[in-house]
C-alpha cells in the first residue's frame, strides 16, 4: 500500500488538490471576505441573492456552517491521516469534496428558487461526506480517541439542518436554538482540539527558545473544565437567558482561563503565529462571560455571541490556516509583518463587532468590523494564494543536496 508521502507525490495534477487544506483554506478565507462585502450589500438592501433566508440568518450561517464547513474539511482532511495513520483524500476525490461544499454555498444563496429542503439537502452533502470519511478513518485505525471529534461534527451538521427547517417556516433561525447548537459544537471543537494543538505547538515553540517553563500536560483538571464547558453550553442553548445559565457560564469561563494560563502564552510574544494561538483561544473563556454578562446586565445577546462568532471562530481558524498552511507547504514557521496585520485586523474587527452590539444605534463600528474583517480573510487569500496553489518547497537534505518535495 502507498505510504501518505507516495500518494502526495503520485498525484500530477494541480498542486491545490494535493491535500485537503490547500483548496479548502484559500476557498473558506476568500468566501469570508467575499460573504461580508455581500452583508453589508444586503443592509443596504440591495442583496444580489435569491436566498430563502433573511439577511441576518444568511450572514450566520455563511459564518457558522459556511465559512466554518470548509475550515474544518481543510483541517480534519489534513490531521486526521496524521492522527490515525490513514491516506490523505487527494486529487478528483478532493476535488468532488471541493464541489459539494461550493453547491452548497450556491444551493443556500438561490434556495427561494429551489423546491423546499433542496437547499438544506446539497448544503449537508460535503459535512455528511467528510463524516464519513472521518468514521472509516477512525474505525480502519481504531483511533477510538477521535470519536468526539466525530460526535461533534454530527452535532454541528444536526444543527445546520434545523437552521434550514427553521429558515423554511416563520421562525427567525439567527436568533434560535439552531443557532446556538451549532455555536455549542464549535466552541466544543475549538475548546478539544485547541486544546491539543495549543499547548503542542507553544511547547515545541519554547524548547527551541530554551526556555524552562512549558505548558500544562492536560490531566484530570482539563477533563473536568471541558465537562464544565459542555455542561454550560447546553445549559445555554435550552435556556440562555436564565441566571443559572449565567452562572454555569461565569464558572466554565473561570475554568477556561485557568486552563489558557497554563498554556504558557505570555512567554511567546516574539512570534505571532504562536501568540495567536493563545489570543484567539481567549476568546472562549471572553466568550462564556460575555454570555454571562448578557443574561445578568441586559445588553444584546448579539454582542456576546459574536465574541464566540467573530473571535473563537474567525481567529481561531485564522490562526490555524496561517500556521498549518506554512508548515504543510515548507514554509519557515515564521509570520512576515503581513501575516501579523492580519492578525490584527481580525482583533480590531471582533473589538469593533462588539462595540457595535453594545451601541446599536452607531454605524461606525460596524462598518469598522465589517472592513478588518474583510481585511483580514481578504488579506489572507491573497498571501497564501501562492502558497497554496503551487507545490511544497524541497526540503534541504543533511548533506546540502535537496529531497523531493511531497
Amino acid at each position: 500500500m502507498a505510504t501518505t508521502a507516495e500518494q502526495m507525490r503520485a498525484w500530477q495534477g494541480p498542486a491545490i488538490l494535493s491535500f485537503g487544506f490547500r483548496p479548502f483554506f484559500l476557498l473558506g478565507a476568500a468566501w469570508a471576505a467575499i460573504a461580508m462585502v455581500v452583508w453589508v450589500m444586503m443592509l443596504s438592501g440591495n442583496s444580489p441573492l435569491l436566498t430563502a433566508f433573511d439577511p441576518v440568518a444568511w450572514h450566520a450561517h455563511e459564518l457558522l456552517f459556511g465559512y466554518l464547513g470548509a475550515v474544518l474539511a481543510g483541517f480534519l482532511l489534513t490531521a486526521v491521516p496524521n492522527w490515525t495513520g490513514g491516506l490523505p483524500v487527494t486529487g478528483w476525490p478532493l476535488a468532488g469534496l471541493v464541489a459539494l461544499w461550493l453547491i452548497g454555498r450556491i444551493a443556500v444563496a438561490v434556495s427561494a428558487a429551489l423546491p423546499p429542503y433542496a437547499a438544506m439537502a446539497l448544503d449537508l452533502a460535503l459535512p455528511v461526506a467528510l463524516a464519513g470519511v472521518l468514521l472509516r478513518e477512525i474505525i480502519v485505525g481504531r483511533n477510538w480517541r477521535n470519536l468526539p471529534v466525530l460526535s461533534l461534527l454530527a452535532i454541528w451538521m444536526l444543527a445546520n439542518a434545523g437552521f434550514h427547517i427553521q429558515a423554511l417556516g416563520d421562525g427567525l433561525p439567527a436568533y434560535g436554538a439552531e443557532l446556538r447548537l451549532g455555536l455549542l459544537a464549535a466552541i466544543m471543537l475549538i475548546s478539544l482540539i485547541g486544546g491539543r494543538i495549543v499547548p503542542s505547538f507553544t511547547r515545541n515553540w519554547l524548547v527551541q527558545q530554551k526556555a524552562t517553563r512549558f505548558p500544562a500536560i492536560a490531566g484530570r483538571t482539563d477533563k473536568i473544565i471541558l465537562l464544565a464547558t459542555a455542561i454550560a453550553l447546553a445549559a445555554w442553548v435550552a435556556a440562555p437567558e436564565h441566571a443559572a445559565t449565567a452562572a454555569l457560564c461565569g464558572l466554565a469561563g473561570l475554568g477556561q482561563t485557568y486552563r489558557l494560563f497554563g498554556w504558557q502564552g505570555r512567554q511567546t510574544s516574539a512570534e505571532p503565529l504562536v501568540w495567536v494561538l493563545h489570543v484567539a483561544y481567549a476568546f472562549v473563556p471572553l466568550g462564556f462571560f460575555a454570555i454571562a454578562g448578557a443574561a445578568l446586565l441586559d445588553y444584546p445577546t448579539a454582542a456576546a455571541q459574536h465574541v464566540w462568532m467573530a473571535g473563537g471562530i474567525g481567529l481561531m481558524t485564522l490562526a490555524v490556516m496561517s500556521r498549518a498552511s506554512l508548515g504543510h507547504a515548507g514554509r519557515p514557521l515564521k509570520a512576515t509583518p503581513a501575516i501579523t496585520a492580519l492578525y490584527v485586523a481580525l482583533i480590531v474587527s471582533v473589538a469593533a463587532r462588539f462595540m457595535a452590539g453594545l451601541a446599536p444605534g452607531e454605524d461606525w463600528p460596524l462598518h469598522l468590523a465589517a472592513g478588518a474583517w474583510i481585511l483580514a480573510f481578504g488579506g489572507f487569500a491573497v498571501i497564501y494564494f501562492p502558497i497554496l496553489a503551487r507545490p511544497k518547497l524541497a526540503r534541504k537534505a543533511p548533506s546540502g543536496g535537496k529531497v523531493a518535495a511531497r
